[in-house]
């Protein structure tokens, strides 16, 4: 089953998300093919306020403990987040020939 992390930065928080990120990335990278997908959420300015992570994961619980893992977490960028089961409807990320 699919899992979303829809996590919002905590206001002031750019040095240190751009600090953390190295470790951020290990940590996305280090989830293997669990990772469906990950990436920055955007102000109207292009600059970093949250994340959204999609991953592949038994249950809830699972899904649970890989988002806390993130370095993020630990380094309390996100002020708040939320993680729901999630289900795929359409799928245009890859460029068909």
């Amino acid at each position: 089953m699919l899992f979303a992390m829809i996590a919002k930065d905590k206001p002031g928080s750019g040095e240190q998300r751009t600090a953390v990120r190295p470790v951020h990335l290990d940590h996305l990278n280090s989830l293997g093919d669990k990772l469906v997908l990950a990436g920055a959420l955007l102000s109207e300015a292009g600059t970093p306020e949250g994340s959204l992570m999609v991953i592949e994961a038994e249950t809830i619980e699972d899904a649970t403990a890989s988002f806390m893992a993130d370095p993020f977490i630990d380094a309390g960028i996100f002020g708040s987040y939320e993680i729901k089961p999630w289900r795929l409807a359409i799928n245009n990320m890859t460029k068909k020939d």
